[in-house]
Parts: structure tokens; C-alpha cells; sequence
């Protein structure tokens, strides 16, 4: 008999079983995700200087996408959490839920907020197209999981993951950039840097 080849998700942890993914999905991530909320203590003006210009046009679309996002963030783990996937189903489908939208309004007021950025066009595509595959992705990954196609649903809760993670990335390069580059033509590499690496990466995993 011919062995069934493995579906990358049912290899042990595969986002999760290494050291380095462990760092990076269960320490980093939470961290960046709630030092972005660090505008509910200083404020915007103090703490996202550069993003000012979109409260006065966008201010719904601001707040809420800054709000939001890491709440996405912080649930990535969950997402790819084995036991918790077995020994509490409903639970890990509730979180799924509200992964999902969260992405759905945030990435949609990312995309508003992208479309206005003062950065320029390459920026702005970058940033929009970034929101447009995070809404689209995610929501792909949610029908699967409605249709009871869990082996494709989880291969698409990786690129969804690998979208959402651009909000790590993008803390993490963009102060290496703008010392490199400065931080205006940082941000515009930052828009396409912070998740296209990140794409290429989940494409890798599931097809491996």
C-alpha cells in the first residue's frame, strides 16, 4: 500500500515546532500586538506621529484598524494551537471567528487608509494590496472551513496567518529601514517588505 503523503498542517506543530516559530508566534507577536495599542495610553499624535494625517480625513477607518489589528494578531496562535484545536473545538471555532472579523473590518479600513497614505503610490499599493489578499485569504480560509474542508482550510489559515504576521514584520523592519534608507523611503519599502517575504514563506510551507 502506497503511504498517504502528509498534510503539511498534520506534521506535529508545523508553525509552532521550533524554537525560533515558538519565539516568534507566541512571544514577539503578543508583544507587538499590545505595544500597538500604546495610543490608547499616549495617543496618537505621541506615539504614531506619521499616521496623524489620516485622523482628521479617516478617523473611523484609523481607529479601527489600528484597534483591531492586533486584536488579529494576538489571536494568530490560537489559530495553530493543536490542542486546543482538539480538546476544545468550539472554543478554537469562536476564535476563528473573531480572527476573522477582525481582519474583515480592519483590512477594510486598511484598505481606506492606504488608499489616502501621504507616502506616495508604491506605498499605497503595497499597503492595499496587502489589505485586499488579508480580507480575501482569510475570507477564503473561512468558507473552506464552513464547507468542512479542513486540510485545504488550514493550508489557507497559513497564508492568512503569514498576512496577519506583516504586523510583526513591518515594527520589526521599518526602524532598520529607516536607519538604512530614512524613514520616508523606509516606509515605502516597508509597505511591500512587511508581508511579501511573509506570502513567499506560507507558499513554501504549504506546498513542501
Amino acid at each position: 500500500m502506497t503511504p498517504r503523503p502528509l498534510d503539511p498542517i498534520s506534521k506535529p506543530n508545523l508553525l509552532l515546532s521550533q524554537w525560533p516559530r515558538i519565539l516568534l508566534i507566541w512571544v514577539l507577536t503578543p508583544l507587538i500586538a499590545l505595544a500597538s495599542w500604546r495610543f490608547l495610553i499616549g495617543g496618537v499624535e505621541m506615539t504614531m506621529p506619521h499616521m496623524m494625517h489620516h485622523v482628521p480625513a479617516r478617523e473611523l477607518a484609523f481607529y479601527l484598524h489600528i484597534f483591531l489589528a492586533p486584536v488579529a494578531l494576538m489571536l494568530v496562535p490560537f489559530q495553530f494551537w493543536t490542542r486546543l484545536r482538539t480538546r476544545r473545538p468550539g472554543l478554537h471555532r469562536w476564535l476563528g471567528r473573531l480572527y476573522a472579523v477582525a481582519i474583515l473590518i480592519s483590512g477594510l479600513a486598511g484598505l481606506q487608509i492606504a488608499i489616502g497614505t501621504n507616502a506616495g503610490p508604491v506605498a499605497a499599493w503595497g499597503f492595499g494590496l496587502l489589505a485586499v489578499l488579508w480580507v480575501a485569504v482569510t475570507g477564503y480560509a473561512v468558507w473552506l472551513a464552513v464547507l468542512r474542508r479542513i486540510a485545504n482550510h488550514r493550508r489557507w489559515m497559513i497564508r492568512s496567518a503569514a498576512l496577519t504576521l506583516a504586523g510583526t514584520t513591518l515594527r520589526l523592519e521599518l526602524p532598520l529601514l529607516a536607519m538604512g534608507f530614512g524613514f520616508e523611503t523606509g516606509y515605502v519599502i516597508v509597505a511591500w517588505a512587511c508581508w511579501v517575504p511573509n506570502a513567499l514563506l506560507a507558499e513554501w510551507l504549504v506546498r513542501r
